[in-house]
């Protein structure tokens, strides 16, 4: 039983540095292409040139802030260009499309950090079953050799101890990795709610100044 214990903490152990691998490399990503989209469509929105860039938000798929700027665009392009559409409208609708892409492309960055929250939680009590199950083994196998004393369980014991050892070892980074990642998916979510701030602001100054 111990030896499954630690052949499945292994596993375990495989696992989530599998997804803290994959969420680094997709968080580097979003970053980069993030930073790269920002200086790209600045001038633009500062020229009125929507379309263009909705166009090149497509340029950026891995970036959380080409998915709510290019949401919000395509609403205020659309409504924009609607007969009869009242302006307070078209702003409400690229408003909510804004809020839409932000709560999508958290729960897309979220995605998989479950499974380290769970196995954060759950790993110690893994090891700490494998280690009563080991215990129990052992003095069983010295009550039916009939031999008794410290010597006759401690290989046991020890063996036994080794799970709960390896329990917290899977644990610890688990649950380190979680926080670290939730932090960043929350430092996202902000950027994400700026930019489309930024963008609201951007497209009534745009209005005003088409007004005037």
């Amino acid at each position: 039983m111990a030896r499954l214990v630690f052949l499945f903490l292994a596993f375990l152990s495989i696992y989530s540095l599998s997804v803290s691998f994959e969420r680094w490399l997709r968080f580097r990503e979003a970053r980069k292409q993030s930073l790269a989209f920002t200086v790209a469509v600045s001038p633009l929105l500062k020229e009125g040139r929507l379309a263009e860039a909705i166009a090149l938000s497509k340029k950026f798929p891995a970036s959380h802030v080409a998915a709510v700027v290019s949401a919000g665009l395509y609403e205020f392009t659309v409504g924009a260009h609607g007969a009869g559409i009242p302006g307070h409208d078209v702003v409400e609708a690229g408003q909510r499309a804004m809020e839409r892409a932000v709560v999508k492309t958290t729960e897309e960055l979220k995605k998989r950090l479950s499974g380290l929250a769970t196995i954060a939680t759950t790993a110690p009590f893994i090891g700490l079953f494998g280690t009563v199950v080991g215990i129990i083994n052992a003095f069983r196998g010295m009550a039916v050799s009939g031999s008794g004393g410290l010597a006759a369980v401690s290989s046991g014991i020890a063996e036994a101890l080794v799970t709960t050892a390896l329990g917290l070892f899977v644990a610890i980074p688990a649950v380190w990795l979680y926080n670290y990642f939730l932090n960043k998916v929350d430092r996202f979510r902000v950027e994400m709610t700026n930019s489309g701030s930024e963008l609201l602001d951007a497209f009534l100054k745009l209005r005003a100044a088409k007004a005037a």
